[in-house]
């Protein structure tokens, strides 16, 4: 399939500050890379180096021909300690936001993308319901700074993913396995993303909106009641709190196969990615149609791509990918953009540095970045903005 995307479509990719800058010390998540016993194969570290290499970084991607750039600021830098705000951290995400525009890329600005500072992690987290507020005040900071460049606000990435990951299945931190705390965590999530919706509009024009973790849901074998009792929780709350948003946020990489007793694993005959998913590149297509019929918001691709060793199945997966948005717009879904998941090589979280989601390599002795074949190809989709 091939076909031309509506004028004003944006093309960008996507990275996290933990993900790649290096040396965020000061949040839950180097703590957490740090303490005995969890299930982090190894410390983030320098990572990519972004923090200072970003001029490069930028330059690179704008060459390649993306006109978008997801980032996101590093709360632990930016607040400290609770109230004191640094302004030399808000100096350098402001050049960067400066440098996104100097080189003719949207900025688009990511308030809250996994990492807690330590002191709001050891006030409970996203489990003390405080923390909405905490967010606010640090979102309403930050637009204050930026918001008369950043065209568009993402206020918390995934919190879905926060709620389950962190405080039911224990793998992110806090590392709880506690339903109850998951149920709190949610709630103070929702509110934390309405309180940044009013900081961000009370300082800035910008559109804001949230971004959801959506995979594909299919029952299989009558798993649909159980497969319903798995989304509601994880999904609604946050569907629920997008009312008046601006737009909402798809990002998705594969689906969750539901049977009577629970999720299954991936289906026989289909191939598997180095993240253990399912090589499902028509996922996205779903979750873009669902997100959009249950908020009725125009809806930002923030995140889609495939952790892979072979570059040519990153190509053919987002080419089928690409191919869903184009049947969706076909549809008279309201898409506005498609953003590459991820930009560079970098830590995978929990798993670190093995899974190769990025379009460009990163020798992590060195630093050096090496451009992929999919980096060549997708920025030539993005400058034709057409799929030929």
């Amino acid at each position: 399939m091939s076909g031309s995307f509506p004028e004003g479509f944006v093309w960008g990719t996507a990275t996290a500050a933990h993900q790649v800058e290096g040396g965020n010390w000061n949040n839950d998540w180097w703590a957490w890379e740090h303490a005995p016993g969890t299930p982090c194969a190894e410390p983030s570290g320098d990572a990519c180096d972004h923090y200072h290499r970003y001029p490069g970084d930028l330059a690179l991607l704008a060459a390649l021909g993306f006109a978008s750039y997801r980032f996101s600021v590093e709360w632990s830098r930016v607040e400290p300690e609770a109230g004191e705000f640094s302004t030399a951290a808000l100096g350098h995400y402001d050049r960067m936001v400066d440098e996104c525009l100097g080189l003719g890329m949207e900025p688009v600005v990511t308030l809250h993308h996994f990492t807690n500072p330590r002191w709001v992690a050891g006030r409970g987290g996203w489990a003390e319901p405080d923390t909405a507020g905490r967010f606010g005040s640090f979102a309403g900071t930050v637009a204050r700074r930026l918001g008369d460049r950043v065209s568009r606000f993402c206020t918390i990435n995934e919190p879905n993913i926060v709620a389950t990951i962190g405080y039911l299945a224990g793998i992110f931190p806090p590392g709880d396995q506690d339903p109850g705390r998951r149920d709190l965590a949610v709630r103070v999530l929702a509110a934390g993303h309405r309180q940044a919706v009013a900081a961000v509009r009370s300082a800035s024009p910008a559109r804001v909106g949230l971004t959801l973790a959506l995979p594909e849901w299919v029952a299989v074998d009558g798993g649909d009641e159980v497969l319903e009792a798995m989304r509601a929780p994880d999904e609604d709350p946050f569907f629920a709190a997008t009312g008046g948003d601006d737009f909402i946020g798809v990002q998705t990489y594969t689906r969750n196969r539901v049977g009577p007793s629970g999720l299954l694993g991936p289906e026989q005959g289909v191939p598997t990615t180095l993240m253990g998913y399912e090589f499902w590149p028509e996922a996205l297509e779903a979750a873009i149609r669902r997100a959009h019929t249950v908020t009725s918001l125009p809806v930002l691709v923030t995140e889609n791509g495939i952790a892979a060793a072979d570059d040519t199945q990153r190509i053919e997966y987002v080419r089928r990918a690409l191919e869903g948005v184009l049947r969706c717009l076909a549809d008279g879904v309201p898409v506005q953009g498609y953003t590459y998941w991820s930009a560079f090589d970098n830590f995978e979280w929990a798993l670190g540095y093995g899974p190769t989601f990025g379009l460009i390599a990163v020798d992590r002795a060195t630093q050096e970045r090496t451009v992929k074949p999919s980096a060549r190809w997708l920025g030539e989709v993005a400058r034709r903005n057409s799929l030929g």
